[in-house]
């Protein structure tokens, strides 16, 4: 969308949307940079030996859970905040739910756990590289959600940005779930969220100029 464009919109009145972008232009470079990440994966990373069985126990699709759960939490927030006028309301509350939910298990495990196991259900064996491969992952999918805000009309550049960063690290988390061999919630609860906001970080620091229009 152009400045004259936006311009218009809003002197047509507050109940005039911005129209939508269609679905190619949002789905295709998205796709492209999902694409991107999971071959990054399995070409560089592998997956991990033991899926099938890991598949069959609750820690690995509570993992998998949290991350698509931020995933789509970043994803509405990137649609929101792409759209002048949109609510954003309800955004706080959909990024922190599966957040404090991972926490209270976390916490709860912890409390259950032997005092001899607690700091190797937090540290796990990766967790010197797991943030990191989950930035980078995120790569490809970041500058994708990047392009495709560009072509919208966001107005809060900088919360764009970081919105951008977020929802494809939480995606890269979830495809990186097919790597990792950790598994306790407190692991997850910290290390993942901390791979997630590396590229946010990036998005709000960039967004102001990368999103200009």
């Amino acid at each position: 969308m152009n400045t004259d464009d936006l311009i218009d919109m809003l002197s047509s009145g507050p109940d005039v949307r911005v129209q939508a972008a269609p679905a190619r232009t949002v789905l295709l470079p998205l796709g492209a940079g999902l694409l991107a990440s999971t071959i990054i994966v399995l070409a560089g990373l592998g997956l991990r030996p033991d899926l099938a069985q890991a598949a069959t126990l609750a820690p690995f699709w509570t993992k998998l859970a949290f991350s698509l759960a931020l995933a789509a939490a970043g994803a509405l927030a990137l649609k929101r905040l792409a759209t002048p006028g949109a609510r954003s309301a309800a955004l706080p509350f959909l990024l922190s739910a599966p957040i404090l939910l991972i926490w209270c298990l976390a916490a709860t495990m912890l409390w259950q756990a032997a005092p001899e196991l607690r700091a190797e259900l937090f540290w796990g064996r990766t967790w010197r590289t797991c943030p990191l491969l989950i930035a980078l992952i995120a790569l490809p999918l970041f500058g994708a959600a990047l392009h495709v805000v560009r072509g919208l009309a966001p107005t809060r550049l900088r919360l764009a940005g970081a919105a951008a960063g977020f929802g494809a690290g939480a995606a890269a988390a979830a495809v990186y779930c097919l790597h990792c061999p950790e598994a306790s919630a407190a692991f997850v609860g910290f290390w993942y969220l901390l791979g997630m906001l590396i590229p946010a970080a990036v998005g709000a620091l960039i967004g102001p100029r990368v999103l200009a229009w």
